[in-house]
């Protein structure tokens, strides 16, 4: 058995030309892996579109109506940062449904990774900073629903902050959310995480590396949780165009091994979701959210899952 992933065609909406979010990487992505053989067409799952009462574990039925049906004000649409269109409605629920068929398939095959996700900005109210929808809150409300998971961590390593996952679970125990961001960048208010790491502007691989690992399996050992969902997103690169910290690849791919091995190896799953990259070179970005799959991987077949 290989490591299970999950993509689908529609993880792409039309953006107009020009515009900052790299849509088309998701696409890239998937066909990245079947080149450099990362993995073969048989191990990608194809994620269905959630239906609408998922979506309201996390999210307002008013506001899941406004943006489905288009009818949200221009300030909101300014605010989430990407043009309404039908087909972008349907590219954000079939995400989320990807990254609560990753965190299904991580339950029962110890690790999987997602080809999109991550939309830690969204608000049980509103959208903001390309977030939508999140997915990762509504994965572990669904997951607790379903009474398949009590207890949830969410490890967030994104360069920003994941203020809406913080702001959803603030007042919740059965879910710990823990974020290690650049303290200097967007969002310019912060929310409280379980756990917050704020870092300076500026920080390369080692350093980086030895502050995650001053966290993490402590964390594991405090909240044992029954599933962790790891935003891992590579914007903490140095090339990265909003990220202010300085990671490499060879760093990010050390961070992606440290998370997966420290998890895993403390019989923890793990659902994989890419998070956020902004990179003029499409090419040099994808490969970046690759390393989390190849990372992944390794992992697998090291651990025999």
């Amino acid at each position: 058995m290989d490591l299970p992933l999950v993509y689908h065609p529609d993880y792409i909406a039309p953006l107009p030309e020009g515009h900052r979010f790299p849509m088309r990487k998701f696409r890239q992505l998937y066909e990245l892996l079947l080149t450099d053989r990362v993995a073969q067409p048989e191990q990608f799952h194809t994620p269905k579109r959630p239906p609408p009462e998922w979506i309201e574990l996390v999210h307002t039925p008013d506001y899941i109506q406004a943006y489905c049906e288009g009818t949200l004000d221009a300030k909101a649409i300014r605010r989430i940062g990407l043009p309404w269109s039908p087909a972008l409605v349907n590219r954000t629920c079939v995400a989320v449904g990807g990254t609560i068929l990753t965190a299904e398939l991580a339950l029962t095959r110890g690790l999987a990774c997602n080809t999109a996700g991550g939309t830690h900005h969204a608000f049980p109210n509103y959208g903001s900073g390309f977030c939508i929808f999140n997915d990762l809150a509504i994965a572990a409300r669904l997951l607790q629903k379903m009474e398949l998971v009590r207890q949830v961590l969410i490890v967030d390593l994104d360069v920003h902050q994941g203020d809406g996952t913080a702001f959803i679970f603030q007042n919740d125990k059965s879910v710990f959310t823990f974020s290690m961001h650049c303290e200097v960048n967007f969002p310019g208010t912060k929310q409280k995480s379980d756990l917050d790491v704020s870092l300076p502007v500026g920080m390369e691989d080692d350093a980086y590396l030895q502050t995650l690992a001053q966290y993490l399996p402590d964390l594991l050992s405090q909240v044992k949780p029954d599933i962790v969902l790891y935003d891992a997103g590579v914007d903490p690169h140095a090339g990265d165009r909003l990220g202010k910290l300085c990671l490499t690849d060879t760093g990010l791919f050390r961070r992606e091994m440290q998370v997966l091995s420290t998890c895993v190896a403390a019989g923890y799953p793990v659902a994989c979701v890419i998070g956020g990259g902004y990179a003029d070179d499409l090419n040099t970005l994808v490969y970046r959210h690759s390393l989390v799959h190849r990372a992944a991987s390794i992992v697998y077949h090291q651990y025999r899952l």
